[in-house]
């Protein structure tokens, strides 16, 4: 993909400019971390056991740490390095809250941390077809991030997306004794995941309301955690969806009082333990109000914008 620079109706393009250095990339996304990848940067060259992690971050939404390598090599096994990565930090747990608490002057206690949900990412200028096609499974904890620099000081940073079509890897790492140790402990959640309970209504609605939902605006992610879905806009989710078998809760990322919400049929749970973020809560069973509550929906979307 080309990218132009337009003056008076005539364009240019812009070249690319290598990065020279992996530590060029690094300092690039630990200095904007939270803005890239909504991480908060624990360590840098982290050090344990022997190995040294680029930079170890953590997901404050998902409260699970996430391991960040950065290469410049094609010709690296990233699903090798990628579970030797997630196994070390499995078998080291205490290790990485001693440095989260040492390094952010924090008090995180081990049974806060949800290690289901960590991940390890990579980001390179470019990965290979293989590296791909290897990390292509829908529930392995390995990400692919491709970065590039254009001399315009422009920098697209590019997520590598699973196929639709992808398959799991249990199969593969059944016959090894470490891999399936850590697919064991490490759970990446789907859509399907979310599905398995609710009635074959709610289940309907649910595709209903998801296709909805990825109108209201441009490059809408729809992530799916342990407890909810959550339905991101630029790094930021604005609504959460919880499946049960005969409604949807959803709940809206503002705090109360910042929507307009006249009909009344969001609770105020801002005192109120509750799953995802935000203080309005949305009991839905059936499509009735669907039009009122998408609504509320681009309105807490534009105001997190």
């Amino acid at each position: 993909m080309g990218i132009y620079a337009n003056k008076n109706g005539t364009i240019t393009q812009i070249k690319e400019k290598p990065f020279k250095l992996e530590k060029e990339i690094q300092q690039l996304f630990e200095s904007n971390l939270n803005t890239i990848m909504g991480l908060e940067l624990v360590k840098s060259e982290f050090s344990i056991k022997n190995k040294r992690i680029d930079s170890l971050a953590y997901d404050a939404q998902n409260n699970a740490f996430i391991i960040i390598e950065y290469k410049r090599d094609k010709n690296i096994s990233v699903v090798d390095q990628g579970f030797t990565y997630l196994s070390l930090m499995l078998e080291n747990k205490a290790d990485f809250i001693v440095e989260y608490n040492e390094s952010l002057k924090k008090q995180l206690k081990r049974d806060e941390v949800d290690w289901s949900q960590t991940r390890v990412v990579f980001v390179s200028t470019s990965f290979t077809e293989n590296q791909k096609l290897a990390t292509n499974f829908k529930d392995i904890a390995i990400e692919l991030w491709e970065v590039k620099r254009f001399e315009n000081d422009t920098v697209s940073i590019t997520p590598i997306k699973k196929s639709k079509s992808a398959e799991s890897i249990k199969p593969l790492t059944q016959q090894n004794k470490e891999l399936k140790a850590v697919q064991d402990e490490i759970k990446v959640y789907t859509e399907e995941d979310h599905l398995i309970k609710p009635t074959e209504e709610i289940k309907e609605l649910y595709e209903l309301v998801r296709n909805r939902i990825i109108t209201l605006a441009d490059d809408i992610e729809v992530i799916p955690q342990k407890m909810y879905i959550a339905f991101r806009k630029d790094k930021k989710n604005f609504c959460y969806l919880h499946l049960q078998k005969k409604n949807i809760k959803i709940w809206l990322n503002a705090k109360w009082g910042e929507i307009n919400e006249p009909k009344g049929i969001a609770y105020d749970v801002s005192n109120k333990g509750h799953y995802g973020y935000g203080d309005y809560e949305i009991d839905m069973k059936d499509d009735s109000q669907l039009e009122y509550i998408l609504s509320l929906m681009k309105e807490t979307l534009s105001n997190n914008g």
